[in-house]
């Protein structure tokens, strides 16, 4: 059976009119249904790509060379298949993360940093300094080399702190690239621009990959089998998703929430399922994916009544009734929070039965977060009644949590296999521990930019962009300029600490770098979450209703 024989969802193409903030309507997602047509494709596609999957593996096997073994790895990663050969390739990157790259040229060695680097590998940027002339800048005869310079470029997002030398080749190779762009080959101009747009290592995978896949079916020297293998990979995941979608969308329908006491708040059921499903898109994270899709679709209205429609005293009791979380606390609340309250409580319970006994403790800091976060967005209401604008540490130790990382890492974790999500592992990364406090940062500043306009429309909370002006006497833009160097910096933290061995398994704190990345995704140009545009439409369309055509 061919691939294109497979049916799409029917998706509503105008956005709903009875939502103050009107994204993709849920309900049409309900209407979707697996046909018999499409459970044929499903299993030739699953079939098929069995095969395809022994062919890989046997690659391994038969290269030795050490440029042949990294361009494997890297292309099989950046088609987003390497989560199916995690064994293959950890056994050959712990091989060439001892081979001396003082002989190789830009290309190898840059392409040997990154990887190693993105395993947790501390390789030395020093390697790089060969490539610098008598005066300390990048050799001039670099320029020349496309191939190279985009090698370099994608390796220096991996650089920390202290190394300047990364952060000297960013400029110098970003200024480079862009001026040659015009006259590279079209296809690896397009990888340029897409990787220019945003470097591999700060990438949403999900989409990278399906970006990748066009442009890698293009270059004359791919290979059949694995391009072939990403394809069916991304086919068969994309019917996952359509199907956790589905579950989502119905899951809201019957929960009957109190709309029309609710109507000031965002209603974004398909928006949070594509946000969540680039974190992890991975088959064995599908429990996940429910469980913090379900919660997020609490804390937008949750965030909601703080941020724009409570009162300070309804705030108030509605923060005292998370304390006490318990289903007498509904009688202190306005009536139209009650409904939200008591669903709320019962969501968590339905966590709980979705959990097996030895992993129910993920519960108890699951509503620790959520006590935290209703705190924390009491004490920004006080701020926004008081017109108060605190210093930027001050409104930093509130809003980089507000932004809510560290409650949705915890949610994702909490759904994870027992293997990964161990008390040791949910206890640590709920202490919001150096690698969540940098996700915050970054969430938080990327935020406040990009929805520093709309929030000028009405009296909201004082921004970090707000707070930095009046602490430093400066314009707006010059705020927004500084601020983003914070984020930089937060970046380079994540960097340091993925360094950092832990106890934990990897996908513990790689859940902080997934997180980081969908900032990329919701605050690119504008607040595409509370504002959905046709971009944010584009992509859901590109990766939960378009299939590959293979």
């Amino acid at each position: 059976m061919e691939l294109n024989d497979t049916p799409s969802i029917k998706v509503l193409e105008n956005v709903a009119v009875n939502r103050q903030f009107a994204g993709f309507d849920p309900s049409c997602w309900g209407d979707y249904f697996i046909t018999n047509q499409q459970s044929q494709a499903e299993a030739w596609m699953n079939g098929r790509a069995e095969e395809l999957k022994d062919a890989v593996r046997s690659m391994f096997q038969n290269v030795t060379d050490v440029l042949q073994t990294m361009n494997l790895i890297d292309t099989i990663q950046l088609l987003g298949l390497d989560y199916h050969f995690m064994e293959e390739i950890d056994r050959a990157l712990n091989h060439l993360k001892d081979v001396d790259m003082s002989n190789y040229g830009l290309y190898e060695a840059a392409l040997h940093f990154r990887l190693i680097r993105q395993r947790g590998y501390n390789v030395s940027s020093d390697v790089f300094k060969k490539y610098k002339d008598k005066e300390g800048k990048f050799m001039e005869e670099l320029k020349d080399d496309a191939k190279g310079l985009l090698s370099l470029y994608n390796a220096a997002y991996l650089g920390t702190q202290k190394e300047t030398i990364l952060e000297e080749a960013i400029s110098f190779t970003k200024d480079n690239l862009k001026s040659m762009l015009k006259d590279l080959d079209p296809t690896f101009a397009r990888l340029v621009s897409l990787t220019l747009e945003t470097p591999i290592h700060r990438s949403m995978k999900r989409l990278f990959t399906r970006n990748y896949i066009s442009i890698y079916q293009d270059e004359p020297t791919r290979n059949e089998t694995i391009l072939e293998l990403a394809k069916l990979d991304f086919n068969i995941l994309q019917c996952l998703h359509r199907e956790e979608l589905k579950k989502i969308c119905m899951w809201w329908e019957n929960l009957n929430l109190d709309i029309m006491h609710l109507n000031f708040a965002r209603e974004r059921i398909v928006e949070s399922y594509c946000w969540l499903m680039v974190i992890r898109h991975e088959s064995n994270c599908s429990r996940a994916r429910l469980i913090a899709n379900k919660l997020v679709n609490f804390i937008t209205p949750l965030d909601d009544i703080y941020d724009s429609h409570g009162t300070l005293e309804e705030s108030r009791l509605l923060t005292d009734a998370i304390q006490r979380w318990s289903p007498d606390a509904v009688d202190q609340l306005p009536e139209y929070l009650r409904d939200f309250f008591h669903k709320m409580l019962n969501i968590f319970q339905e966590f709980e039965n979705e959990l097996a006994p030895e992993e129910k403790f993920r519960i108890f800091y699951l509503k620790e977060q959520w006590k935290i976060q209703a705190q924390l967005y009491m004490e920004e209401c006080k701020w926004r009644d008081d017109k108060y604008v605190p210093k930027l540490e001050e409104h930093m130790r509130v809003s980089i949590r507000t932004v809510g990382f560290a409650l949705f890492c915890c949610v994702f974790l909490s759904g994870m296999e027992e293997a990964v999500a161990t008390k040791d592992a949910v206890k640590w990364l709920a202490s919001f521990p150096k690698i969540i406090e940098a996700c915050g940062i970054i969430g938080r500043i990327t935020n406040d930019i990009t929805s520093k306009e709309r929030e000028q429309k009405r009296t909201h909370v004082a921004s970090t962009v707000d707070c930095y002006m009046k602490e430093h006497g400066i314009s707006e833009d010059v705020a927004c300029e500084k601020l983003l160097g914070f984020v930089e910096d937060a970046w380079k933290t994540i960097n340091e600490e993925l360094l950092n061995a832990t106890t934990f398994s990897r996908e513990v704190t790689e859940l902080a770098l997934h997180f980081a990345r969908t900032t990329e995704f919701v605050y690119k140009s504008h607040d595409a979450f509370t504002e959905p545009n046709t971009s944010m439409k584009e992509i859901i369309y590109f990766l939960l209703v378009h299939p590959i055509p293979v």
